[in-house]
């Protein structure tokens, strides 16, 4: 015979406080876990979507980064007129121009509002740089003009740092650079940087050399004759792979996020867990004369040790429920990290999506379960004599 559920119902309404503090605690352990886990998921995100499945990436071999790569100007002048490349107007050019563009990362330090400098990352673009990047729109101002030290900002970054607005003048180093525009790079790697003519960039940052370049073959066939005649030339120590697949590379950044995460989350439900657990002995402990009535109406064992778990499964599901409602405003929130591999600044949204929720609501579910096994069982192999006596 099974006991009915809204035997268990009445004793959680009962005993509300004891309840509520248990599903507040289930709660704020699910709610950093779902949240943990979205910027993982958020950064992970920003580099999948980033990169032009056309588009070719070059870099020196070895490197971990653009930022990092180092491509000379000969190793620059034998890829630019290697054949397979697609042409297209060049601005300002009456004829055509090969589509390729070098160009440079360097990384700069800016004020936060809050106090302290962050690591924001400068991409000096050769002519064709917006030209290989179609999806990206400038949204306010114009684009910039080599030689007068200005620039365009991806608007997060106008949003993050106050001095980057448009129309304003920020400090890099000995050099001063205006924002003549803002541009919107949907949620990509785009959107942690700012764009400046790469021979410029050069220039201000003493370097001799440029970071990457990217190129767009005419065709899939000749991606892979360019792919192979550049990494085969040994005058030439470079690597070439699709945009895509390099921004892929990128997503390491966040596996240090999510297993934080997880390790958190494990060490916070087992203090959940042991809390929800306690909980439930002093509940057994408080209705020993109820579980021993039961007993001798004829419930047995079995089914005082289902009605328990299940109590301890709801309360967990209820804080489950809650921590999910108590993170989804995170979702869209803008916010940063370090990344480690170009030593700057990636701007990214939380993303909270449902896949997320059910997987906290699962976390959640295994608390409870995990809370309830051992109050169960007690619970259900105590005396009847000893239950009725109150002991």
């Amino acid at each position: 015979m099974r006991l009915p559920l809204k035997y268990n119902l009445r004793h959680l309404q009962v005993r509300w406080r004891s309840t509520m503090a248990t599903v507040v605690l289930t709660a704020l352990v699910v709610a950093v876990f779902v949240m943990v886990l979205s910027m993982a998921r958020g950064l992970r995100s920003t580099y999948l979507s980033s990169g032009d499945p056309r588009n070719l990436l070059v870099i020196r071999k070895g490197a971990l980064a653009e930022s990092s790569s180092q491509v000379t100007l000969d190793e620059v002048r034998k890829v630019r007129f290697l054949d397979g490349i697609a042409r297209a107007r060049g601005p300002g050019v009456g004829g055509t121009e090969p589509m390729i563009s070098p160009e440079l990362i360097v990384v700069i330090t800016l004020q936060r509002p809050s106090g302290g400098i962050a690591h924001v990352q400068v991409r000096g673009l050769g002519p064709m740089g917006a030209e290989l990047r179609p999806d990206l729109r400038l949204v306010a101002g114009r684009r910039f003009e080599p030689g007068h030290r200005e620039c365009i900002v991806s608007r997060n970054v106008a949003r993050r740092f106050p001095e980057c607005g448009l129309g304003r003048v920020f400090r890099s180093g000995r050099h001063e650079w205006k924002v003549v525009g803002l541009f919107d790079a949907r949620k990509t790697a785009y959107d942690s940087e700012i764009w400046i003519d790469a021979d410029e960039a050069r220039e201000a940052f003493n370097r001799t050399f440029y970071g990457s370049m990217v190129l767009r073959p005419s065709d899939p066939s000749e991606a892979i004759r360019i792919r192979a005649r550049i990494e085969e030339d040994k005058s030439m120590r470079l690597r070439v792979l699709t945009e895509q697949d390099y921004f892929r590379e990128q997503t390491k950044t966040a596996a240090p996020i999510q297993i934080l995460g997880t390790a958190l989350a494990v060490v916070m439900s087992v203090g959940a867990a042991f809390a929800a657990m306690n909980t439930l002995f002093a509940s057994v402990g408080a209705r020993g004369r109820e579980i021993g009535t039961l007993r001798v109406l004829g419930f047995r064992r079995r089914a005082i040790y289902v009605s328990f778990l299940v109590e301890s499964v709801a309360v967990a599901l209820a804080g489950g429920f809650l921590g999910g409602m108590m993170a989804l405003p995170m979702n869209g929130l803008l916010t940063g990290m370090f990344n480690w591999s170009t030593f700057s600044e990636v701007a990214f949204e939380f993303r909270v999506t449902a896949g997320l929720l059910g997987l906290g609501l699962l976390f959640a579910l295994m608390m409870g379960v995990l809370g309830g096994l051992l109050p169960a069982r007690w619970a259900a192999r105590r005396d009847i004599l000893d239950a009725l006596r109150g002991g």
